[in-house]
């Protein structure tokens, strides 16, 4: 029975030791702060190699990056740092600032940089006679040589133009109808426009006239969107006359005071197409609407041909001013003086660069200076 009793006693001592153990070990176990969590973009600790590991993010599309004309833009260039290799060519003339004299040389100087500017030999000739009258006459000014040519210059090209009108009878919508052959920027033209008319606070309607290229019209839908106007297309194909006459029941009924209409990229030297532009033209001028402003764009790359174009639109519908584009990357803008004293067409507007700020109003005087480094 002793046995027994000291057996039992025996076993209750040693299940409470190894009962002790355990309890001490879990304890100790509870005791322990807990592993720091796999931090998600976190910063690795110094000296140490750690993994971040980020959730699996979802496919985005990335975002079409913003469209040139629509980026914050810098403080822009002035005419004389945009007119592209038109200004380098007169890089001699410049130097011969001051002078009452020239060689018969310099004069040849004078006469190839205005050709090679595509002013023409007839132009060229004429300002060349004049600026040797004066030479002659001892009448030059402190600018020498330089002020004659800039005088004949701003002769020939006239007052600054008057600011492109809206000014209809009572309740007509004011048309702008813009016209040209393919590829000189008629639909450039007018999405820059209408980005600045929008920003002046005037309320526009585009018309997709040009319904021989589905793309002409898309690419108006793109500047429409862009500068927040109504625009007015059709399938392509369909009849132009009835774009406009829609668009400007459209603007008279939404109360919008202005339309810019383009036309398709007719060639000048095709008569049915002329006389379907003319169609254009009568339409754009019935009621509600009114035409205000036919304005023909021309690219300036084109030169002396740009002349030819304008004779044949000015005769078809009453060319109000021309549109010169891509001045800034041709040396031919001296176009400009033949346009205007071959056919006495203003030039209203001038493109100088791709962005919507980059379509100024012609200023001669600006130009000339430009030119001439004044």
């Amino acid at each position: 029975m002793t046995v027994i009793i000291i057996i039992a006693a025996f076993v209750v001592v040693l299940a409470g030791a190894v009962g002790l153990v355990v309890w001490t070990r879990r304890s100790q176990q509870l005791e322990q702060p807990p592993a720091p969590p796999i931090e998600r973009g976190g910063t690795e600790a110094p000296g140490t190699a750690a993994v971040t590991q980020a959730p699996p993010a979802e496919a985005e599309t990335p975002a079409p990056a913003a469209p040139a004309e629509l980026e914050p833009q810098a403080e822009p260039e002035g005419l004389a740092q945009r007119l592209g290799g038109a200004r380098s060519l007169f890089d001699r003339v410049r130097a011969l600032r001051g002078r009452s004299q020239l060689s018969a040389e310099e004069y040849e100087e004078i006469e190839e940089a205005l050709l090679r500017a595509d002013v023409g030999v007839a132009t060229t000739t004429t300002i060349l006679d004049a600026v040797r009258e004066q030479v002659a006459a001892r009448a030059l000014g402190d600018g020498g040589v330089t002020g004659a040519l800039r005088t004949e210059l701003l002769e020939l090209l006239g007052p600054a133009p008057a600011p492109l009108s809206t000014r209809t009878d009572d309740g007509k919508v004011a048309v702008w109808l813009f016209v040209g052959v393919n590829g000189v920027g008629k639909t450039t033209t007018i999405g820059k426009l209408a980005a600045r008319e929008a920003v002046a606070g005037h309320a526009v309607l585009l018309a997709a006239g040009d319904t021989f290229r589905a793309a002409a019209a898309d690419q108006l839908e793109t500047w429409a969107m862009r500068a927040g106007c109504d625009l007015v297309r059709a399938d392509e194909g369909a009849d132009p006359g009835s774009v406009i006459h829609d668009a400007l029941h459209r603007a008279a009924s939404k109360g919008i005071g202005l339309v810019l209409a383009d036309t398709a990229g007719r060639l000048h030297n095709k008569a049915n197409l002329i006389e379907e532009l003319k169609k254009v033209r009568r339409v754009s001028d019935r009621d509600p609407g009114q035409v205000t402003e036919v304005l023909l764009v021309l690219d300036a790359t084109t030169g002396q041909n740009a002349i030819s174009q304008a004779r044949e639109f000015a005769q078809a519908v009453a060319v109000t001013g021309l549109v010169l584009t891509k001045l800034d990357g041709t040396a031919r803008g001296g176009v400009v003086l033949a346009v205007q004293r071959e056919l006495g067409l203003p030039v209203r507007l001038v493109g100088v660069g791709e962005r919507a700020d980059d379509l100024l109003d012609f200023d001669p005087e600006a130009f000339v200076d430009a030119l001439l480094g004044d």
